[in-house]
């Protein structure tokens, strides 16, 4: 059966999230999305924000479920879809909407949008020269190859299958790092350490321990900046400004497993961990070789990253540099209880780094059928 080719705007509509203003915004504190909340396939959703809405625009900023909630600015074009994953959702203004017709399958345009993000497509329709963004009057005017509606639905189906493993990896890999900060917490936020009952504590620093800045104690080093243009196609993730990788390079500049800080762009500050070697390009990185407080940094780093996003500084592109990281104010412990406590939390993370490697060769997968099914090649 024959595929046709429509304009988006004639099988989606689209609205834009509500502008952030303190001064002005009235109503209810509601929780809201935005860019940094989203990624490809899902939703980063443990440091969400509230702004006030107004009863009027619960319906016009709200989301239901099986929308597509895309990124407006930032790293234009990505995407996932809205499951409900927690009622009463709002957008601010960096995410577009987008609510598909009945003649079209959800999961269907999402891959559709994940094949036009994986071949660059999108990226003709940017405006913007330092902070790229995807106006909705130009994604608007893409034009998608729609078969009938029984094919989209096989499609996704086949697709999905993929991305359903994925998800059942990701929430095992939560599952896991949640156990390591609850431990994190208990041992170094509530003091409840092993042996606690005998130690002295002083203003909040149990004797023995170190109170001391990031810089007195770490080196967080900056990494090399490498253009798409220049990278040779590889498997090594380039970490830049993004919250995933920008694109692949054939080298690396860093051994992993290392603790990396996006270092601008609207996710500047965004804390990571990788386990495979990297090039580090734009953002700081803190790697195994350099310290024996590693997972104790990272997972120090991630309980504080609402403050990390603070230190962003410039109006059109926020930078979080390395100065910023290192005036942080850390409790470190003993020797002895770090070693004890990086023992206890490392089962947790190779067990993480095992599931992220099968997302990583799911993925390529599902990467490897996506233009071919998307493309009519493959009959279905």
């Amino acid at each position: 059966m024959s595929w046709n080719r429509i304009k988006l705007s004639k099988v989606a509509t689209f609205r834009l999230g509500k502008m952030l203003d303190k001064k002005k915004n009235k109503g209810d504190f509601q929780r809201y999305l935005a860019n940094v909340n989203v990624q490809w396939g899902k939703f980063v959703l443990d440091e969400l924000r509230e702004m006030r809405f107004e009863q009027h625009e619960l319906e016009k900023f709200g989301l239901k479920y099986g929308d597509i909630v895309m990124c407006e600015g930032g790293e234009p074009g990505r995407c996932a879809i809205w499951k409900d994953q927690i009622p009463g959702m709002m957008i601010q203004k960096a995410l577009h909407r987008i609510r598909p017709n009945d003649c079209l399958n959800t999961e269907f345009l999402y891959y559709t949008f994940l094949h036009h993000g994986k071949t660059n497509r999108f990226s003709k329709l940017f405006t913007g020269s330092t902070i790229k963004h995807l106006p909705r009057e130009k994604l608007a005017l893409v034009e998608i190859d729609v078969p009938p509606l029984y094919t989209q639905q096989k499609i996704a189906s086949i697709l999905s299958a993929y991305d359903d493993l994925i998800e059942n990896n990701h929430r095992r890999i939560q599952l896991l790092e949640q156990s390591a900060q609850m431990l994190y917490k208990e041992w170094f936020v509530r003091l409840r350490f092993p042996g606690h009952e005998q130690v002295e504590i002083v203003d909040g620093v149990p004797e023995g321990w170190d109170k001391k800045t990031l810089a007195e104690k770490e080196k967080v080093r900056k990494g090399k900046n490498i253009t798409q243009e220049s990278a040779v196609e590889g498997n090594i993730p380039v970490v830049a400004g993004g919250m995933e990788p920008s694109y692949y390079h054939n080298t690396s500049n860093v051994s992993g497993p290392v603790i990396t800080i996006s270092a601008s762009g609207a996710n500047a500050g965004f804390v990571n961990i990788y386990y495979e070697d990297i090039w580090a390009s734009d953002c700081s990185y803190i790697n195994k070789e350099s310290t024996i407080y590693f997972y104790f940094l990272y997972l120090t780093l991630k309980s504080r990253q609402k403050e990390i996003f603070n230190f962003q500084t410039g109006s059109a592109q926020p930078h979080v540099y390395p100065r910023h990281l290192e005036k942080l104010v850390l409790i470190f412990p003993p020797y002895r209880l770090s070693r004890f406590f990086e023992k206890l939390v490392s089962p947790n993370f190779l067990q993480i780094q095992i599931l992220k490697r099968q997302n990583y060769c799911l993925a390529k997968a599902r990467d490897l059928l996506l233009p071919r099914l998307m493309n009519g090649e493959i009959a279905v």
